[in-house]
């Protein structure tokens, strides 16, 4: 049956609409059992049946023959849905069919008596095709950021400031000896090493200390906030 109505292909794009819709799901049929019937090889590889490929170069020359609205819509479905696999099968064999299809295509823009939702449609699909049918390829392998390769590598870092107010992050090259600094002199422990084991006892008075003291002016801070706690929830 295929076939049948891929040898009446000429008069179905010249038909009535009826004949031209049934010859336009026959080729969206065609394109459809492309893109998913596999064929094994006699080596055991898996390829696509190449006589649907070469029958769909057909058809797309058959529509473009009669470019009138239905026949190019039908064009903009079949390489919207096989552009990409035809394309990559006819570079395997060292074909331009594509640069010739796209040719067609400018040509009908600009020559044929479509309307102009169907003209830009059609510079749609050669839009698409620019831009590798959509497909986005890695341009360089993936590599582990660091501060060489990586701009934004310290941007999520936190700012510390120095004794004179200059901030500084992990980006400053004098990072290190900055930080160090800033250890030296915000040393809350003055009485562990940096293996945290405690060199002396009055460590530990030092955290009861913390504990049990509070100045006046937290002492009053504190007062002052549970008085306004206390009015927020009475009102």
């Amino acid at each position: 049956r295929c076939q049948t109505v891929y040898e009446n292909r000429d008069e179905a794009v010249k038909g009535d609409e009826t004949a031209q819709k049934q010859f336009h799901a026959f080729v969206l049929f065609l394109a459809e059992l492309y893109l998913n019937l596999e064929i094994k090889g006699i080596k055991g590889q898996v390829t696509r049946a190449e006589i649907l490929q070469e029958g769909l170069r057909e058809l797309l020359n058959v529509l473009f023959s009669n470019p009138v609205d239905n026949n190019l819509m039908c064009a903009v479905k079949l390489l919207k849905l096989t552009g990409s696999v035809l394309e990559d099968a006819w570079k395997e064999k060292g074909k331009n069919d594509m640069e010739e299809i796209i040719q067609g295509i400018e040509n009908v823009v600009l020559d044929a008596n479509c309307s102009r939702d169907v003209k830009h449609m059609l510079l749609k699909v050669v839009e698409l095709r620019s831009s590798n049918w959509g497909r986005v390829h890695e341009t360089a392998p993936h590599t582990k950021a660091t501060p060489e390769n990586d701009p934004n590598y310290f941007m999520n870092e936190p700012t510390f400031y120095t004794s004179d107010g200059v901030p500084f992050t992990a980006a400053d090259p004098d990072y290190q000896e900055k930080y160090q600094e800033l250890l030296e002199r915000e040393d809350l422990f003055p009485d562990y090493e940096e293996n945290c084991v405690a060199l002396s006892g009055p460590a530990d008075q030092y955290f009861n200390d913390l504990d049990n003291k509070m100045d006046p002016e937290i002492e009053e801070a504190y007062e002052k906030f549970c008085l306004e706690s206390e009015h927020k929830r009475k009102q």
